[in-house]
């Protein structure tokens, strides 16, 4: 069955290619192969759903509908698109969400504009303690539920330099310890979970958070980049002046660089260098996390947590044939307690390959199908909708 989870995907995608233009066709661009708006035309996102359906280590097969509007701000084409994704899902394990996110340029990018507000309904996940060293032995199943809201508003002060505010909201609640046994063997042993504070897990907790961010985004293409650099540099201060139940402060770094291998744009070299570091008392769940479908593919969401994060990875996109793409990659990271554990521990890597369906060729929106292969026989089979970085 897991051979015919991509075969189900394409065949959803592939019934559907007519939505996936904003509006009519012109030319193409020699460069890239895309579709060119005429001059002085606005372009027309659609609306109409799709149904979706996909497979992922942390999920099992799952279903739901997607809208992924794109657009520009006027006719100015001098200024990069919006877009947003409303996502609603249901999966085999009872996992469902609803979520709704947006990366909105105003007019002449003078204002960039993000927001995602994510509501996990009944989320069962499988929980491993926390620390670059945890056994795979020890996974038990928690279940929550959780509300997510985020909001970032930043302002350009140079060409692709952004200053600004960010806010993030977390109101977890009904966290429940469902089970935990050892493959193979009938024997129940006490969740990990439960050797954190009782404050975490017994009660409904509520993390907020303010802080500044620095963005600078040279990026061709904000979907799917071709060529140029980003980089983010941002903090959160969690505190009783925001009405958290907890105190701490967060760090985030994201850079990344992307370079065409060729003129015509059909080999592209992209790398990542991504942090996150905590400092204060920070819940379970807000822990920086290794794995999942963006950071280390091939291993679980989650299977390795802590209070910081280091990861580098790495994707050749080739292109293959009409709307298919190809991608190499890999990656390295670690977690720690201490900035300083970061390099004592082997390092957790990933390699893998994926092919990408081109939904929406204008505005090279992509289907990303990955399949990665971490150590210790973790693997994983993952599908998102647009590019891991």
């Amino acid at each position: 069955m897991r051979q015919l989870y991509p075969l189900l995907l394409l065949t959803a995608f592939l019934a559907c290619p007519a939505y996936a233009q904003t509006s009519p066709p012109g030319p193409d661009d020699p460069a890239t192969g895309a579709a060119v708006a005429p001059a002085g035309r606005r372009d027309k996102p659609s609306f109409i759903p799709f149904p979706i359906v996909f497979s992922q280590p942390e999920t099992g097969l799952g279903y739901g509908l997607a809208v992924l509007p794109v657009w520009r701000f006027g006719t100015d084409t001098a200024s990069r698109k919006s877009n947003a994704r409303l996502l609603a899902w249901r999966t085999q394990r009872n996992q469902s969400l609803v979520q709704l996110t947006h990366n909105v340029f105003t007019p002449g990018e003078r204002f960039l504009l993000t927001s995602e507000i994510s509501n996990y309904y009944k989320f069962p996940i499988n929980y491993y303690g926390y620390g670059p060293s945890t056994s795979r032995d020890d996974k038990s199943v928690i279940q929550y539920k959780v509300l997510i809201v985020a909001e970032r508003v930043l302002r350009q002060v140079r060409r692709n330099l952004f200053v600004g505010l960010q806010y993030r909201g977390t109101y977890l609640r009904d966290v429940q310890i469902k089970e935990n046994i050892d493959e193979g063997t009938p024997q129940q042993r006490p969740s990990l979970l439960l050797r954190r504070p009782a404050r975490e897990y017994e009660q409904s907790t509520f993390v907020s958070g303010l802080g500044p961010s620095v963005v600078y985004d040279g990026r061709d293409n904000i979907l799917s980049s071709f060529r140029g650099n980003y980089l983010e540099v941002s903090s959160f201060f969690n505190g009783g002046v925001l009405g958290s139940d907890f105190r701490f402060s967060r760090f985030l770094l994201d850079a990344r660089h992307f370079q065409p291998l060729d003129q015509q744009n059909k080999t592209i070299l992209a790398v990542q260098l991504v942090g996150q570091f905590n400092v204060g008392s920070v819940p379970f769940r807000e822990l920086a996390n290794l794995g999942g479908d963006k950071i280390l593919r091939g291993y679980y969401d989650g299977r390795y947590r802590d209070r910081q994060m280091l990861a580098v990875q790495g994707e050749l996109r080739c292109k293959l044939i009409g709307r298919f793409n190809g991608v190499l990659f890999g990656g390295l990271g670690q977690v720690g307690r201490t900035v300083s554990e970061l390099g004592q521990n082997s390092l957790k890597a990933t390699g893998g390959a994926g092919v990408r369906f081109q939904f929406n060729r204008r505005d090279r929106l992509n289907i990303r199908f990955d399949y990665g292969v971490g150590r210790g026989g973790s693997s994983g089979l993952y599908f998102s909708i647009g590019e891991a970085f």
